[in-house]
């Protein structure tokens, strides 16, 4: 690992969420001496990738980070194959539908059909879900190693979340019986989701297709079930998947 890109990776990661830090601040947060981190966030700041608030001295995430994540999510060929089919979902279940791949230890959002209602919604292209809390993380940790699963950290984000690992070992067996994850209450209180894979042509796992339901709804009804692995086999597809569902594998 090269330490200059290490820390100035963890700088970006520090000002997530809208966060504002001084020098100070960032240097306690990483362990770190304020002219190393000066030296860093000025170098960051230089490229647009950290910006300075107008009239203070704190530092928040440049404009910079907004053009490369747009190009990333451009370069996506699931997204690519698999916005028409998500915009079916969302118009045949009545739901928001979620795309999304996994980044460490939680899922990144990289395309979302709002419901279609015609009401106000956030648009969440971009956010990020702990994985362990998430359908879609669950479908994504499902086939991998069994040392990637219980690496993660369990936190509780709501009185739903699984935190025990041997119930969150069972729930992930279960994703590969069904090709199917849900997930009641455990990120968000009211907010509750299914999801099913997304399969490339190597036969990986390299995507998960969410609807997203008020708790109230839930759980899905059979029918809706059906689409969500229809599309998710639709867009496994599109991305040369010779099978769907993916066979059982590292997670057994």
């Amino acid at each position: 690992m090269i330490q200059a890109i290490d820390r100035a990776a963890k700088v970006l990661s520090s000002l997530q969420g809208a966060r504002r830090l001084g020098i100070s601040e960032l240097s306690t947060a990483l362990s770190l001496p304020p002219s190393t981190v000066h030296g860093i966030v000025k170098s960051l700041q230089q490229h647009g990738l950290v910006a300075k608030e107008p009239g203070g001295n704190r530092y928040m995430l440049g404009p910079a980070l907004l053009k490369l994540s747009n190009v990333y999510l451009d370069t996506l060929d699931v997204r690519a194959r698999g916005m028409r089919w998500t915009h079916e979902l969302a118009r045949r279940t009545g739901l928001a539908v979620r795309l999304g791949v996994r980044l460490l230890d939680e899922v990144v959002i990289i395309h979302h059909d709002s419901r279609p209602d015609g009401s106000e919604q956030m648009p969440e292209t971009g956010l990020a879900i702990p994985a362990h809390a998430s359908a879609m993380g669950k479908v994504l940790l499902a086939y991998q190693p069994h040392e990637q699963a219980a690496s993660l950290s369990l936190r509780s984000l709501t009185g739903d979340t699984i935190t025990d690992p041997g119930v969150f070992r069972a729930d992930l067996e279960k994703v590969v019986d069904e090709a199917l994850a849900t997930e009641k209450n455990e990120a968000i209180l009211g907010e509750s989701s299914a999801a099913a894979p997304v399969v490339d042509h190597s036969g990986a796992v390299v995507a998960a297709v969410a609807v997203v339901m008020p708790t109230t709804e839930f759980p899905p009804a059979p029918t809706m079930l059906n689409d969500l692995r229809e599309t998710a086999r639709n867009i496994s597809r599109e991305l040369g998947a010779a099978q769907w569902p993916p066979t059982s594998g590292p997670a057994r």
